[in-house]
């Protein structure tokens, strides 16, 4: 079974088809969006949490040092 899925990724025959100048653009873009969106979850995931955490500690030393720090 693996060596039949292995043939058929790896036979190619000829196709009769043009690309055009514009595929190339989209591919670009496609993969710009999909790097763009990758970095954007890393971010969400990574900042938010620390935020809240320098947040709450923030506050724990307002309350330690009085309203006045």
């Amino acid at each position: 079974m693996f060596l039949f899925i292995i043939f058929c990724f790896s036979y190619s025959s000829v196709a009769f088809a043009y690309l055009g100048p514009g595929i190339g653009g989209g591919i670009i873009a496609a993969t710009i969006g999909i790097i763009v969106a990758i970095f954007a979850a890393l971010f969400g995931l990574i900042w938010f949490p620390v935020k809240k955490f320098l947040k709450k500690r923030k506050e724990q030393q307002k309350q330690q040092h009085g309203k006045d720090y």
